[in-house]
């Protein structure tokens, strides 16, 4: 698919607007952002502090290990067989909540692109529950932008 990179700018303009409301919506958010499992790529980001790049690319890579890795998939064929469903495109695990030493990392599935997904950073301190909840509303309007 060819884009002029007038539509490009457009588009990618409205998806770092998106990811910016998004990071002010969420508790303690220090870092949005929208991966293309597809691709490998980092679509968009937003961070209070400045990342090498290596580190945002190695975003996009653990996004994917995480919903797409040899393991998940494995345990999403086993959940198939045994309710003898066929593959169908669907996955299993749309949300996955990581808590490490000092922050709290959610990544969300896209509803309307299975191989995309929003990730949150946030302060270890903030609330969780507020945290799914408020990425959960945001969604929404990061897909529509991207």
């Amino acid at each position: 698919m060819n884009i002029n990179p007038t539509t490009y700018e457009a588009i990618h303009m409205s998806l770092d607007n998106a990811l910016a409301k998004a990071q002010q919506t969420v508790p303690e958010c220090v870092a949005a952002g929208y991966v293309d499992m597809s691709t490998g790529m980092l679509l968009g980001a937003k961070t209070v502090d400045s990342h090498p790049q290596e580190v945002l690319d190695l975003v996009a890579a653990a996004t994917a290990d995480l919903f797409q890795g040899q393991s998940v998939t494995a345990i999403e064929k086993l959940f198939r067989k045994s309710r003898g469903q066929t593959e169908d495109g669907r996955h299993y695990f749309k949300e996955i909540i990581v808590f490490s030493d000092n922050l709290l990392h959610v990544f969300l599935r896209s509803k309307k692109k299975q191989d995309q997904v929003l990730v949150f950073v946030c302060r270890g301190s903030a609330n969780v529950g507020m945290v799914l909840s408020k990425s959960r509303v945001s969604l929404g309007d990061v897909e529509a932008a991207a």
